[in-house]
């Protein structure tokens, strides 16, 4: 017969051992490192050990000193027993602290349940404190209004810093690209004449549409506190001042204060997650682009890439985009991540959910893990990125004629023989031919062109640099409102 697994053995009150985790001798559960070994777009990211289990931890032993100390200001608990939990949680869980919560977790299936165990045993000198801990508070208090802290410095800290960064080099390259002639392609084929700048602008306005939802949802993250069942009614019970309470609590985590508990409202958490899943689709977006842009064939782009990036464990020619190819990893990622906060959202019942809330926790920190680390490669792939203007022009060349037929149909279509039916027709059947668009043209319309030779009108017709439309006046607008959101945020 099969061994239960180890935690129905912990439930049913056996040790707990694993042969990927136990130790030959003895029963030493080692912690199960999570450092991104499969996901490159986060692992060694600056926001990384910012998101790991020690720092979910960390930040719900935060919240509840942070709980003491406003219950010892409101005077519900003696100011020595708030300064007690205070010391008390003030420290970083210890490796063996860490693996017991861990341990632990399923057992009450949150973390928190073991954590206040833990916080509670560091106080066992100090009884009166120990018993004050979680003093009127819920497991869902605590946990919310961590990972709502958590949120709160990713974005202070490493989002909302990258994602100016990414801005302003999109801006550089659009400035700087502004006239740039290129190939524009619909459904990966060639199009129209347009500017590598204006493509720049194009990210640029992602970027700054990302970063928008992000401070909105930034200043929307809240902190939580109703108590067992939203109500607060221990607090009430005790003559608390239950919205003072909060406003203290939420100005000390420096979120905002939402005025009622939203145990089971999920929006909060929808928003955060949908401008996050935000980020790592404008950042896919870009890296689409740079990857075909960085094909040899094409070579309009390159990554500045380290020495020893981009490299093949074959290959020794290989140079790799390798920022976009991860960007455009965490794109295909984040969608699923977002669907299931936006399903734990709308099955969130009773007053707290029964499973709904669980399937956030992990699904909000993939997000947070994906947004951070790309918005961090992202500005890394934009700032050390270069366009090849000749390679781009020479690609726009290469369409050949048949990308100006639009604009000769729009001008000649009446002097044609068969009007705009015969031209187009004309134009079409040459380039499906690849054959000589322009003596297509010629074929069917007459000698003279707005009394001028056709051939002459022609020269001028197919002349990418008069069909760009307003390609230059909005690179130039991107780039001024960017400049100006820039200027309002530092002021």
């Amino acid at each position: 017969m099969r061994a239960a697994p180890p935690i129905l053995r912990e439930m049913a009150g056996a040790t707990p051992c694993s042969p990927h985790r136990c130790e030959r001798q003895g029963l030493s559960m080692h912690l199960a490192a999570d450092d991104g070994l499969l996901d490159p777009v986060w692992a060694g990211s600056r926001s990384s050990l910012d998101l790991d289990d020690r720092a979910v931890a960390h930040t719900m032993l935060r919240v509840e000193r942070e709980w003491g100390t406003v219950c010892g200001d409101a005077g519900i608990v003696p100011r020595d027993v708030a300064a007690a939990i205070a010391r008390a949680a003030a420290a970083v869980p210890s490796d063996d602290e860490l693996r017991r919560i861990v341990e632990q977790t399923p057992l009450g299936g949150n973390p928190l349940i073991p954590l206040v165990s833990q916080l509670r045993a560091r106080l066992e000198d100090a009884p009166a404190a120990a018993s004050a801990v979680h003093k009127g508070l819920t497991s869902q208090d605590v946990l919310d209004s961590a990972l709502q802290l958590i949120a709160a410095d990713a974005i202070d800290e490493h989002l909302a810093p990258d994602l100016i960064g990414a801005g302003d080099a999109a801006a550089r390259l659009a400035a700087e690209h502004r006239d740039t002639l290129a190939i524009a392609r619909t459904l990966g084929q060639p199009a129209l004449p347009t500017t590598f700048g204006y493509r720049a602008a194009t990210w640029l306005v992602g970027v700054q549409d990302a970063l928008g939802r992000v401070r909105e949802a930034r200043a929307a993250l809240a902190v939580q506190l109703g108590g067992a069942v939203g109500t607060s009614a221990s607090l009430v019970a005790s003559g608390a001042d239950v919205d003072g309470l909060r406003a203290a609590l939420a100005a000390r985590l420096r979120l905002s204060d939402p005025g009622r508990p939203w145990h089971t409202n999920r929006a909060i958490v929808l928003q955060l997650g949908a401008a996050l899943a935000g980020v790592v689709a404008a950042a896919g977006t870009i890296a689409a682009d740079v990857a075909t842009g960085s094909r040899p064939e094409l070579g309009e782009l390159a990554e500045g890439l380290a020495e020893g990036a981009g490299g093949s464990s074959a290959m020794p020619h290989k140079r790799n985009p390798v920022r976009s190819v991860m960007l455009r990893g965490a794109a295909l990622q984040a969608p699923a991540l977002l669907s299931t906060l936006a399903a734990a959202a709308g099955n969130a019942v009773d007053e707290r959910p029964d499973g709904a809330w669980h399937a956030e926790w992990p699904a909000l920190r993939g997000l947070l893990r994906l947004a951070t680390g790309a918005a961090e490669h992202l500005c890394a792939l934009l700032d050390g990125l270069t366009a090849d203007p000749e390679r781009l022009r020479a690609n726009l060349a290469a369409a050949g004629d048949a990308v100006l037929a639009e604009r000769v149909v729009g001008r000649f279509a009446d002097a044609a023989q068969g009007g705009r039916t015969g031209l187009r027709d004309a134009i079409a059947s040459a380039a499906r031919a690849h054959g000589d668009v322009r003596a297509a043209a010629l074929a069917v319309l007459p000698d003279q062109l707005d009394g001028r030779p056709a051939a002459d009108a022609l020269d001028e017709a197919f002349d990418p640099r008069g069909y760009l439309g307003q390609a230059q006046q909005l690179t130039d607008r991107a780039v001024a409102a960017w400049a100006e959101a820039r200027d309002a945020a530092a002021g």
